[in-house]
């Protein structure tokens, strides 16, 4: 195996991980959250909070070091009009999804209380967490795409 394919291959699991572990964060997240089951909800946000700590966060360290190294050894341009396009959309990823784990956070935290209004609280985060999560998989999306048909 070359080191082109080595680090292709990073590149590619490393991605496979942002994407199923944020699809995975926002289905049990979402399912939690729709099922008004406060010990459920407290729950999946803990664990939801580890898995985006432990992977999404590694991958996210991981794709723009991987992947600058794939555009030396491939011999692109980094400053080529579909590779500014996909910065970009990794950037607007980030912004929707640096706000996202802080309402996890908060989720987690409000979750373990029974007092009044959390519910309430809750809610309205989750309300823009829902909001944010389709730019992030929107913006996914894209850098897959130009990944594939390099334009």
């Amino acid at each position: 195996m070359s080191i082109f394919e080595l680090v292709k291959l990073i590149h590619i699991l490393s991605a496979a991980v942002l994407f199923g572990t944020g699809a995975g964060i926002a289905f049990f997240m979402l399912s939690a959250w729709r099922s008004r089951q406060m010990a459920w909800l407290a729950m999946t946000a803990r664990h939801v909070v580890l898995a985006d700590f432990l992977f999404t966060t590694t991958a996210v360290i991981v794709q723009p070091i991987s992947g600058i190294a794939l555009i030396v050894l491939a011999g692109h341009d980094p400053f080529s009009g579909w590779l500014l396009f996909t910065y970009a959309l990794y950037v607007l990823v980030g912004v929707c999804w640096l706000p996202v784990v802080w309402i996890q956070i908060k989720v987690r935290k409000l979750a373990t209380q029974v007092g009044e209004g959390a519910w309430e609280q809750i809610d309205k985060l989750m309300r823009v967490w829902f909001v944010l999560g389709w730019p992030a998989f929107g913006g996914v999306m894209g850098i897959y795409l130009l990944m594939i048909i390099k334009p």
